[in-house]
């Protein structure tokens, strides 16, 4: 390693967040910036650990030693290229991955770990500011034509890989701008949408062709798409909220945290807010959290950026509240290294303002003669196993109301929407109702799927792998082998 010794001499720092009081007051990205001499340092501080278990804690098999090795030595020519060797928007893992590499990574077994996804947005950012990020235009092409149905994550990843591989890409996408999740629910103060915009313009100018409005299923018929492609990749996503079908659910001011959030994405791009992120119109009209009790259900990534959105409305207050029980402050026994920590997550919209409640059992939304939302009656529950299983018991005597004119349902998704697209060719779904595939390849003769749509919810570093994983598969069925990368069949990337 560059400082073999590094990871003794320097402690983990990562970039400040401005302050609370200041960053409500927009919706741009929170840290201050950070010297290059520091990321250099926290670089250092990769071990000679032997077996980087890195590797195997990211979903993409980044190439995480290499590329820190290349950072301290200020070649981030060399950096990026490792970097991109596995990983096609690293802008985005830098900025909401929750880092399983950091978790897995051997020096953090008694100290803090390395700081790489900190490491890895610099490599990115500083490579775009050197000019060396430019389009990868494949010199010949195959002929053949591949659709993309869904421009989130995995989409963009199975586009990008299938382009490189030299196929004649189109990407459908049912929203009026390309992103799925990335633009439409994760607010601008985590990712900046001028930084998936940059993507998007050089993916464009690599051959790659983006219809937005374009709902498959409606616009188009999936039939009709197979017929006019030699390929077809399903990456839609998981889009159905799970819901809470308990007394009062219909009142006015209950909503499903994604329409809150694409809203408001919606208007700092500058943009009215009259489409989903799916494609169908608002039914319950603008939701503004101002000057409103919000009660954000599900404590989770989604729940944290609807309490930042919140904060950033003037709510006036913001409560968070979870049906399991307060995670541990440290790594908790059940979840031991290199696994990914079962323990208490505090994010930048918590410190911003918000109250949060665990072993909370959600039992009505109350309301008035009006049919609007004034309140959410709860009661504490404890865990208790019950022949070998958690099983719930309510608490006597906890029960109570809490003021609340606006409640948000963030509790996941439970699996792709079936109306449409899916119900018009005969694609088997799993026992979660996800698109069933082997190798990525549906039952169906030329289609393909990838990502949440496939897997169920997961995360956007898991995405992009599906992505990538996916193209491989469709190049081979196209041309009877590939030369694309691929996590599980031990290819390296060799420096130039």
């Amino acid at each position: 390693m560059g400082k073999p010794t590094g990871f003794l001499e320097f402690n983990r720092e990562l970039p400040k967040y401005k302050d609370a009081k200041e960053r409500i007051n927009e919706y741009k990205e929170i840290y201050l910036e950070f010297a290059e001499e520091k990321t250099k340092t926290q670089a250092a501080r990769c071990m000679d650990c032997g077996v980087p278990f890195c590797h195997n804690g990211c979903p993409l098999g980044n190439i995480i030693p290499e590329f820190n090795d290349a950072v301290y030595n200020n070649d981030w020519k060399l950096a990026s290229d490792i970097l991109l060797s596995t990983n096609n928007f690293p802008e985005f893992t830098g900025r909401i991955c929750p880092a399983p590499c950091e978790s897995a990574c051997v020096l953090g077994i008694n100290q803090p770990p390395v700081a790489i996804e900190h490491i890895e947005k610099s490599i990115i950012e500083k490579a775009f500011e050197l000019g060396l990020v430019k389009p990868n235009i494949p010199k010949e092409r195959t002929g053949k034509k591949v659709a993309v149905v869904g421009s989130g994550p995995a989409g963009l990843a199975a586009a990008a890989q299938l382009n490189k591989a030299g196929h004649s890409v189109t990407v459908f996408e049912r929203a009026d701008r390309i992103g799925g999740l990335l633009r439409y629910g994760i607010p601008d103060f985590k990712l900046e949408k001028t930084v998936v915009e940059r993507r998007v313009k050089l993916m464009e100018e690599e051959g790659i062709v983006f219809k937005t409005s374009t709902n498959i299923g409606v616009d188009i018929s999936l039939d009709d798409l197979a017929t006019n492609f030699d390929a077809v990749v399903l990456s839609g996503g998981s889009t159905v909220p799970r819901d809470l079908p308990i007394p009062g659910r219909q009142l006015k001011g209950v909503f499903p945290a994604m329409e809150f959030l694409s809203q408001q994405n919606k208007r700092v791009s500058e943009i009215t807010p009259e489409v989903d992120h799916r494609g169908s119109k608002y039914e319950n009209g603008d939701i503004f959290a101002t000057g409103k009790n919000v009660i954000v259900i599900g404590g989770g990534d989604t729940g944290s950026d609807c309490v930042g959105t919140s904060n950033r409305h003037r709510a006036a207050s913001v409560t968070q509240i979870e049906l399991l029980s307060k995670p541990p402050e440290n790594r908790a026994e059940s979840t031991p290294w290199p696994l990914w920590p079962m323990m208490l997550r505090t994010s930048s919209s918590h410190e911003e303002g918000c109250e949060r409640k665990w072993s909370i059992l959600t039992k009505e939304f109350v309301g008035n003669e009006k049919g609007e939302l004034t309140g959410l009656k709860i009661a504490e529950i404890e865990w208790k196993t019950v022949d070998g299983r958690p099983q719930m018991v309510e608490i006597e005597g906890t029960e109570q109301i809490l003021p609340c004119e606006l409640a948000l349902l963030a509790m996941g998704f439970v699996h792709p929407q079936h109306e449409g697209m899916l119900q018009q060719l005969p694609v088997e779904l799993d026992e979660r109702g996800n698109v069933k595939a082997n190798n990525y390849k549906t039952a169906v003769d030329k289609i393909f799927t990838a990502g949440d749509m496939r897997r169920g919810q997961s995360l956007v570093v898991w995405a992009i792998s599906e992505g990538r994983e996916c193209a491989r598969e469709v190049d081979i069925f196209l041309m009877g082998e590939s030369l694309l990368e691929a996590k599980d069949k031990g290819l390296l990337f060799v420096g130039e």
